[in-house]
């Protein structure tokens, strides 16, 4: 009965962090007030609103990422379509290896993902912004 894996999660991040930067947490906390990069938060909205997120982050949830980067979808957004570096992120860091790695085959570059995720942010004491309910 049982369903036949061909590739699991740990092959496909294996892949991703091989294919994209890994940002290391010390570098990201000086990225962020950086106007040359653009952080993606990729958690959903209610892990934004229990925990906060890196200040000026760009909220996409990770179910949408590929539609709101391509500028042939309707759902394009115009975050995406700077002249900029991409850091992506999530609680720990799978969600935004996997998310980096088809970003950047999508031809966003340059593209990385933090170490660590937002989890390793708030150990390393960075800067949070509070995302209020609505």
């Amino acid at each position: 009965m049982g369903q036949n894996i061909t590739k699991g999660i740990k092959a496909l991040l294996e892949e991703a962090n091989a294919a994209v930067e890994t940002m290391p947490i010390e570098h990201a906390k000086q990225a962020y007030t950086d106007s040359n990069y653009v952080f993606i938060d990729l958690r959903d909205i209610r892990e934004l609103q229990r925990e906060g997120k890196v200040p000026g982050a760009f909220s996409c949830p990770r179910g949408m990422l590929e539609f709101w980067i391509d500028p042939e979808s309707p759902y394009h957004k115009d975050v995406f379509n700077q002249d900029k570096a991409y850091v992506f992120y999530c609680a720990s860091a799978w969600r935004s290896a996997l998310s980096a790695k088809i970003a950047s085959e999508m031809g966003l570059a340059p593209v990385a993902h933090m170490a660590g995720g937002f989890t390793a942010w708030k150990k390393s004491g960075g800067e949070i912004e509070t995302v209020e309910k609505h």
